[in-house]
């Protein structure tokens, strides 16, 4: 197999796909360093010094809330509107801008200067997690049916990419600062944030540039209408013709169970292997290794899905999943550990790049950002009571192995609704409504 050849079977064999999965590696190095490891260790000792020990914890989870809070209640309105001007591009590097701004400011937050770090933390945050509206709301116009599968996975498998190397760089100069000119860690974790800030304005260059902005279909003036306004009646017009769309709404109701499952064992996995006595150096250890076992596993399961299909792929991960929830209610040592992990990053990237791929084949493509505003509330408030749930069953048997176990409810649901799901019944239901929204002189344009 040439090299063209590899290249389409991992979905990057044009420009345009290329262009498009590389933003995964712009903003990744942001959930790596910034949400996953640097700053909570940052926050807690260095930011939030001057507070109480009990409280920095849960002013960190606050600042998360937050964060959550703002985008679930913004995403669909800003994904309408984004739709109605056929400006995608424009407000994906807006939220891009916004992102690293506040990944930038980190750098500016010392010691004590808790409010500043959160306000900085939740500005960088929204835009993550807006930005990822447009961005994943352009897959179903790069990537046609036959490829959206192999696609995705290829952006996420790149994101795996980009996160861990630059991780592994910001390891290397916290575990020895002085050898790269700083004077301690924590100086070491500020010049991290700066890192990611401009790692991320880079490398959003490429879908910006080798990407094209999809045909404005709503043929209506821009300059008569405001486009916020449109976007909040658009959203309270696909919330009321939902039945419409039975099978997508389904699938978002499965994908709220099994995605909080998932989310919550990202989330409690370090606070439990803590509570149990594995090491500092384990636990991270076996996070950047995740990086990059999931690097390959991602490819591997957009191969597997154009096989089997993604909705078959999914169920294999939801069945691994539950094989690590029994398996980390047995765990006692750091070996243990470092399998889970493992075996977690075999299917992270796939089972979340299959959800995003499969969604997006259920989505009429004029209304992608509108609908993926939907898909980021899903996620957002699907990571809520699964941490709640693990929190309120490990207070009541004063620790995190049964926690760790109602996870499989999670799943168990999450499995049961997908069942139902008719894919190819949710996208003739795409295809009739987005025959009814193109004008045929637009239509003819996009043949």
């Amino acid at each position: 197999m040439g090299l063209e050849g590899t290249l389409r079977a991992l979905g990057l064999h044009r420009r345009e796909l290329r262009s498009w999965a590389m933003y995964d590696w712009a903003n990744s190095a942001f959930v790596t360093t910034v949400m996953g490891t640097v700053l909570p260790i940052y926050y807690v000792t260095v930011a939030g010094s001057t507070l109480a020990a009990e409280d920095r914890t849960a002013y960190w989870g606050y600042t998360q809330s937050v964060a959550l809070v703002v985008v679930a209640l913004t995403s669909p309105v800003l994904g309408a509107a984004a739709d109605f001007l056929g400006a995608k591009k424009k407000f994906l590097a807006f939220f891009a801008f916004i992102g690293s701004l506040g990944t930038f400011l980190l750098y500016f937050a010392g010691d004590g200067e808790w409010f500043f770090a959160s306000s900085a933390f939740i500005l960088g945050n929204i835009g993550f997690a807006s930005g990822n509206v447009f961005y994943e709301s352009l897959l179903p116009h790069v990537a046609g049916d036959d490829e959206i599968d192999r696609v995705s996975t290829a952006g996420y498998a790149l994101g795996y990419v980009g996160g861990g190397l630059l991780l592994a760089v910001h390891l290397a100069w916290l575990s020895w600062p002085t050898r790269f000119g700083f004077t301690d860690p924590s100086e070491a974790s500020r010049w991290a944030f700066l890192s990611v800030a401009v790692w991320w304005v880079l490398f959003t260059i490429p879908i910006l540039r080798g990407v094209p902005e999809p045909t404005r279909v709503d043929r209506s003036s821009v300059n008569s209408e405001n486009a916020l306004r449109v976007g909040v009646t658009r959203v309270v017009e696909t919330l009321s013709e939902i039945r419409r769309y039975r099978d997508l709404f389904v699938f978002l109701l499965a994908f709220w169970f099994y995605n909080d499952g998932i989310n919550t064992i990202i989330k409690m996995a370090t606070a439990y292997g803590t509570e149990i006595g594995i090491g500092a150096g384990h636990l991270v250890g076996s996070f950047l290794l995740a990086q990059f076992v999931g690097i390959p596993a991602t490819f591997a399961f957009g191969t597997l899905a154009s096989r089997i299909g993604a909705k078959n792929a999914i169920y294999l991960s939801l069945f691994v999943y539950t094989g690590i929830s029994v398996l980390g209610f047995f765990m006692t040592e750091a070996w243990q550990f470092w399998t889970l992990a493992g075996l977690l990053a075999l299917v992270q990237g796939g089972s979340q790049a299959l959800s995003r791929s499969l969604f997006a084949t259920m989505v009429p493509p004029s209304k992608s950002s509108q609908f993926f505003g939907f898909f980021s509330v899903s996620s957002k408030f699907g990571n809520i009571v699964g941490p709640f749930v693990f929190a309120v069953v490990a207070d009541w048997t004063g620790g995190g192995r049964l926690g760790i176990l109602a996870l499989i409810v999670f799943f168990a649901i999450g499995l049961a609704l997908l069942t139902t799901v008719d894919v190819q019944k949710g996208r003739t239901v795409a295809l009739a409504v987005e025959a009814s929204l193109v004008p045929p002189a637009v239509a003819a344009r996009l043949e």
